[in-house]
């Protein structure tokens, strides 16, 4: 019984003096606070790159969208033209100048009208895709 009871008070005083001593408290205290660190950097880290991609993707739309409105001024600017409204009226009434002759033509097939959409369909297919090196590269790097 005496030996059980020595047994516990070496094992209490290593615990107390060994494992619970100052220096280790420290120590675990910093390596813990170095985890947290670490792992909350990484998580600002993820969130800084979602917010730039969502940036990117934005700004994107902000180029198509200026892109568009652009193509609205000019066709409106097109639609006040003089050869805009003698061409529209010549359409509308069937007329045509001295010297022109009329050719009707039939009304595009299915498959011609859907041609061009497939090209367009292959180009966005094409489309290069970055690696995730080459996302973190940019990432860290924009001007480059």
């Amino acid at each position: 019984m005496s030996g059980v009871r020595n047994k516990l008070r070496q094992w209490k005083y290593r615990l107390k003096h060994d494992f619970l001593a100052v220096e280790n408290i420290v120590l675990v205290v910093a390596v813990t606070m170095c985890l947290v660190w670490t792992y909350q950097s990484i998580v600002a880290m993820n969130r800084n790159w979602e917010l730039t991609e969502r940036l990117s993707m934005e700004k994107k739309n902000l180029e198509l969208l200026e892109i568009e409105v652009e193509t609205a001024e000019l066709e409106n600017e097109y639609l006040k033209t003089d050869e805009y409204r003698e061409l529209a009226a010549r359409k509308l009434a069937g007329k045509q100048l001295p010297g022109e002759h009329m050719v009707y033509l039939p009304e595009n097939t299915i498959a011609a009208q859907n041609k061009h959409l497939v090209v367009e369909q292959v180009k966005e297919t094409t489309a290069r895709e970055y690696t995730n090196v080459e996302k973190w590269l940019l990432y860290l790097f924009p001007n480059r």
